[in-house]
């Protein structure tokens, strides 16, 4: 009975602080506070200020504001332009035509942004523009960018990835590459659909793209070299040892900042900004991160996590049962929570009934990020539906009617997960391991 009114005050005190428009972090703070002063003796304050100090100057965490520093300062280059440039003249003959660059261009930016928002709104400045004076169907557009922006999520460097790593205090490196193959898998999976919609549709009716030479492809495709040399410097230096996560984000940095300087992009005021955005999401991000880490040490003192863990498993789930009752809980928990504010706000609980029911915590932590990433187009709070809607005016409903073929994939993408774990674990299973 104890663990009842523990869940119902917890869930309670939540609901209540989030209803009245508290931030996330101080909400899980307030109830981390009233869990403790009702089933503690402990001394609140002293615990509190432990706890956050010891959350925020985790090492590990470094790498997530550097990272997004990274992603904001090429959000504020040429390069979506550039990418769009480079990919059509490979892509326009492919069923399917322009879109691809939809998709490719949210994969090649989610490789050195890291975030689901800044994907969208790179690629699609750029992309919409050109997708709608070539007559490609608005919802096809849409849905795509919806849908491909979320890579942002998985593919490293993940800011997703790294909150659950803070978390579950597991390995950021090994979980980046636990993500590379997942998301070209989603990708794939993304312009196959694209592929077959044009194939089958009657109003796919585009305007025919003018055939270029090979010579004149592969001219264009310089535009190309600045990103793809940015991200094997990344990415390359964390998989052959070389770098940490968070040297391979300072080298980010350093590179981003190189390549802004080369497009003639960087000035004072887009370097100011770029600062500026990077402080705000970290902050943002460090905030709900404390009071997680807070929350988390509360319901420890009260029992609630392992008592709950023995209650799943005294119902004796299977692995797969167990999996989709997560994935049932995280899909309803993303139509009211960001996929950050989810992840932190559950891993208390969830992460002792993973291990005991044996789940790889590396290949778990992609498992998340997928059914996250439905959380980013699923109304009412599906952040990447509310950036659409300022970018194209449509209505919220149009936007999301879009993206239903999206969602659909992703959950197709959660059964090949399981089906076939080695996907997410092969690459880290076989990685070299770096300094430090």
């Amino acid at each position: 009975m104890t663990e009842i009114y523990a869940i119902a005050l917890f869930l309670f005190v939540l609901f209540l602080l989030l209803g009245t428009g508290v931030w996330v972090g101080l909400a899980l703070m307030g109830v981390a506070w009233v869990g403790m002063e009702l089933f503690t003796t402990r001394p609140v304050g002293d615990v509190m200020i432990t706890t956050i100090w010891a959350s925020a100057s985790s090492w590990t965490l470094t790498a997530l504001p550097l990272f997004i520093w990274m992603g904001e300062i090429l959000y504020r280059t040429r390069l979506s332009e550039d990418m769009f440039k480079g990919l059509s003249p490979w892509l326009a003959r492919l069923p399917g035509g322009l879109v691809h660059t939809n998709i490719v261009s949210c994969t090649v930016f989610a490789a050195v942004s890291g975030s689901s928002a800044a994907t969208l709104t790179t690629v699609g400045k750029m992309a919409i523009p050109e997708l709608r004076s070539r007559k490609y169907p608005e919802k096809m557009v849409i849905g795509t960018l919806a849908g491909a922006a979320t890579l942002g999520l998985m593919i490293p460097p993940s800011l997703a990835l790294i909150v659950y790593g803070v978390t579950v205090n597991e390995s950021i490196t090994k979980l980046f590459f636990a993500g590379v193959f997942p998301g070209l898998v989603l990708a794939g999976m993304f312009m196959a659909y694209v592929a077959i919609v044009s194939v089958t549709s009657k109003d796919w009716n585009p305007d025919v793209e003018l055939n270029m030479s090979f010579a004149d492809k592969i001219a264009n495709s310089r535009f190309l070299l600045p990103v793809f040399a940015l991200i094997t410097t990344v990415i390359g230096s964390m998989y052959a040892g070389l770098a940490t996560a968070t040297e391979a984000a300072a080298i980010g940095v350093i590179g981003a900042l190189v390549l802004a300087l080369f497009q003639g992009s960087l000035t004072w005021g887009s370097f100011r900004e770029s600062l500026m955005g990077a402080m705000r999401t970290s902050a943002m991000i460090a905030l709900i991160l404390a009071g997680a880490a807070f929350l988390k040490l509360s319901m420890g003192f009260t029992g609630l996590p392992r008592a709950l863990a023995d209650g799943i498993a005294a119902l004796e789930l299977t692995r797969f049962q167990l999996l989709m009752a997560l994935l049932v809980f995280y899909i309803v928990l993303g139509m009211f929570l960001d996929g950050i504010s989810a992840v932190v706000l559950t891993m208390a609980v969830v992460e002792p009934m993973v291990r005991g029911a044996g789940i790889d915590l590396i290949w778990f932590g992609i498992f998340v990020v997928v059914v996250v990433e439905m959380a980013q187009i699923t109304p009412p709070i599906g952040f990447n539906l509310f950036v659409l809607q300022g970018m194209t005016n449509h209505e919220m409903g149009y936007i999301t009617r879009a993206a239903l073929p999206m969602f659909a994939i992703m959950v197709l993408m959660v059964f090949i997960l399981i089906w076939f774990p080695e996907i997410a674990t092969w690459l880290p299973d076989n990685m070299r391991s770096g300094p430090g």
